[in-house]
């Protein structure tokens, strides 16, 4: 007689075994309807399986968070069964949920055409519309592959023969459609619904071995309703509107070739762009008490063997040989250098919370497959800084950390940002109790900050747990930039102390903490961000002096110099062009402000100022012009 334990607290007594579709029709018939799955003392699984033993039990309906995996998950399976009978000579290997969707990989001689995805698309609706369950078998090891092979299907008999021997093996049926399956799914085809659209092909080795078969990778997003699938649609319109290596050429801000791949060449006004940033963060950081410091690109691996990197990160650590056999790397980050200029000369107490700033340029051997635009490159800059502290001070410098953070984020435009609490990996450096401690002491920070955290488990850093900041985006996508890491290790490992007040030698605590991480990465979400529409006191050209005609030539060159003088960034345009043909040049150009100067305006001292995205324009003084446009260019101050 099975107790279950509903999550309300209420207790319901069966006399035999019971399932969660069971459960759910004896609460009533609404939820008998509305339940897709249930959760089993924590675990989720089918509806239809038995429980015999005392158990907290969870109904699962579209509603829950955990609806949109199952969604997603048997929409891979009825893709691959609308496949199977458009075209049955196609062989299934695995198709799991992935974020935002699905993917299967097939394995066929000829190559799925967009044609062939309206038509597997159409299918899928035809599948869903029948209605048919989804059962759960169970198999014994050798009878499945005895099956795999009599249907041949070699992709399956491998998997399935990786299986230890004597371990049931789960499979499931969906009209004339079986496949190797962990589970859970819901009880029929109709409950995935008809928001879904499949998205590319794309290949795909089998089992990611390029020595192995090419296969053909089908993707496919899905979502609980239409609303959220049209909302998801509209927003990669939008992000391909927005790509920032499509703006990077239009606007003329960088360039990557092949012959230095994953690195970052900066144009005139892309660097401008960056100057403008890492100035803007050069001030923020003096302001909040830091030290800015500069430290080498080579050193020799006998430091970061000592520091732990060299067995963590050796393999994505370029490195060169010195004359005298020794191996020198490329620093792919800047802690180890950070803490030897700590350690030269005696510090106090007193001297502490010493912290220390590098905008340090790393290496990083990205595989090339991981590369994206300058959002992933392997030479970037991070917006680095340690603050040595004493344990007592760890909450303090966390919390005026995390203010910096948020006020930095607002100058830029981002107000929604989410915490993630990242605690110890599985690999890590260190013993229990000092990560029991750092684990405690950034709980501690957490608290007195007034954080909302969410658990991201086994994410921290080797030496240390830490927080991401994730902020989201104009158009609704996550980013994560900023960290916070409490760290006992690496002053330890590499002997940084400090005399305490009772004259004793202590460890200092080491917090490592970025703000828009790389910049790279973060120029890239700032253009993707404005779709390279930048705010005035961000834009590499805030504003461009055009001649309605040559009569003029003489004040718009006296406009740019005032305007100059000013501290504006002003181009002119002279050119014997239509005065609209140049507005509508700069305007594609994203030009923020257009100063227009005719024979009139030369003889009033105006200009006629024009905004981007606005089609009428303002007749001002010079003088009044420049002022407003210089107030309207300085940089926000959230702090």
């Amino acid at each position: 007689m099975p107790a279950i334990t509903l999550p309300d607290g209420s207790i319901r007594s069966f006399d035999a075994a019971v399932t969660g579709a069971e459960i759910a029709a004896d609460i009533g018939p609404g939820l008998a309807k509305a339940a897709i799955a249930v959760r089993i003392n924590g675990k989720l699984s089918d509806l239809s399986l038995p429980i015999a033993d005392d158990s907290e039990v969870a109904l699962v309906t579209k509603k829950n968070d955990e609806a949109l995996e199952l969604i997603r998950h048997d929409c891979a399976h009825i893709m691959a069964e609308a496949v199977l009978e458009l075209y049955p000579e196609t062989q299934v290997t695995i198709g799991p949920a992935i974020e935002n969707g699905f993917y299967y990989d097939f394995y066929r001689e000829e190559h799925f055409t967009p044609d062939d995805l309206e038509k597997i698309e159409q299918r899928m609706h035809e599948i869903v519309d029948r209605d048919e369950q989804i059962t759960r078998e169970e198999w014994d090891r050798d009878e499945a592959v005895l099956h795999y092979k009599k249907v041949h299907e070699p992709f399956k008999v491998e998997l399935v023969e990786t299986i230890p021997s004597g371990e049931t093996i789960s499979f499931y049926r969906q009209g004339g459609f079986l496949d190797l399956c962990r589970g859970p799914h819901m009880p029929s085809t109709k409950y995935t619904g008809h928001a879904f659209k499949l998205m590319n092909v794309a290949g795909a080795y089998w089992r990611g071995d390029s020595n192995r078969p090419q296969l053909q990778r089908i993707y496919g997003t899905a979502w609980p309703d239409q609303k959220q699938l049209d909302s998801y649609l509209h927003m990669l319109e939008e992000a391909e509107k927005r790509d920032h290596r499509k703006l990077g050429r239009e606007l003329d801000l960088f360039h990557i070739q092949e012959e230095a791949v994953g690195s970052v060449f900066w144009h005139p006004q892309g660097w401008t762009l960056y100057q403008t940033i890492e100035d803007h963060m050069r001030k923020k950081l003096d302001r909040a008490g830091y030290q800015e410091v500069r430290t080498p690109q080579l050193i020799d691996r006998s430091l970061w063997e000592a520091s732990g990197h060299w067995d963590k990160f050796r393999e994505n650590m370029f490195t060169a040989n010195a004359e005298d056999d020794k191996v020198l790397a490329l620093k792919p980050m800047n802690c180890p250098g950070h803490v030897q200029i700590f350690k030269q000369g005696l510090k106090s107490y007193r001297d502490l919370p010493l912290r220390l700033a590098e905008f340090g340029a790393c290496h990083r051997n990205e595989p090339s497959g991981a590369l994206h635009g300058i959002m992933r490159v392997r030479a970037f800059t991070q917006d680095d800084a340690h603050v040595f502290c004493t344990e007592e001070q760890i909450t303090e410098e966390s919390v005026k950390f995390c203010e910096l953070l948020s006020a930095v984020y607002k100058d830029f435009g981002f107000t929604d940002v989410r915490v993630k609490f990242s605690d110890r990996p599985e690999v890590r450096a260190g013993d229990d109790a000092i990560w029991d401690k750092a684990e405690q002491s950034l709980r501690d920070a957490c608290d007195a900050a007034g954080l909302d955290t969410t658990l991201n488990p086994g994410e921290g850093a080797f030496y240390g747990p830490k927080l991401e900041f994730v902020l989201t985006d104009a158009i609704g996508r996550d980013w994560q930039c900023g960290t916070l890491q409490v760290d006992f290790v690496l002053p330890e490992r590499l002997d940084a102390s400090y005399i305490a007040e009772d004259s004793s030698r202590k460890r200092p605590v080491m917090l490592h903490r970025a703000i828009l991480g790389s910049m790279e990465r973060w120029i890239g979400i700032l253009i993707e961000q404005y779709a390279g529409r930048f705010p005035l006191w961000l834009a590499p050209v805030q504003g461009v002096v055009a001649t309605i005609t040559n009569d003029a030539d003489g004040y718009a060159a006296e406009v740019m110099e005032k305007c100059k003088a000013a501290g504006l960034r002003v181009g002119m345009d002279r050119r014997n062009e239509k005065i609209n043909y140049k507005i509508r040049e700069h305007s594609e150009a994203k030009i923020p402000a257009i100063l227009v100067v005719g024979r009139r305006e030369a003889e009033e001292g105006k200009v006629a100022l024009r905004r981007l995205g606005g089609k009428a324009q303002e007749v001002l003084a010079l003088d009044e012009a420049i002022t407003r446009l210089k107030d309207e260019a300085s940089a926000p101050d959230h702090l």
